[in-house]
């Protein structure tokens, strides 16, 4: 494993520890859905929700958030039309982890690709 695979897998971990102790329960991890990979599944109460993970350096230009481009919004929005077709309620939501000179701050955006 690179150092930017082993960075990204460090990312998602953090990621799954912060929704965990926000009260959210993790499904599985690396799931593909209708052939997308969704970094985290978990459940949020009674809805299931797709996370995308993204990290970033400090010295990367750009936030986190803003990095999810179009292709990537479009096929996470294809992931969560074929999980709805399950009957249950599904949210997409962005975790992001940006390094910065006093530690890490994460984000969590709701809702962040509307169905």
């Amino acid at each position: 494993m690179g150092m930017a695979a082993s960075r990204g897998h460090a990312g998602e971990a953090l990621a799954a520890a912060y929704l965990e102790l926000a009260g959210m329960r993790i499904v599985e991890r690396n799931a593909r859905i209708a052939g997308v990979e969704v970094d985290l599944v978990v459940e949020d109460g009674d809805t299931e929700v797709l996370v995308e993970v993204r990290f970033r350096g400090r010295t990367d230009f750009g936030g986190a958030i803003e990095s999810l481009n179009g292709a990537k919004r479009a096929r996470l929005h294809r992931a969560g039309v074929a999980r709805a077709g399950h009957s249950r309620r599904v949210r997409i939501d962005v975790v992001a982890i940006e390094l910065e000179p006093g530690g890490a701050r994460v984000r969590h955006v709701r809702n962040a690709i509307e169905g």
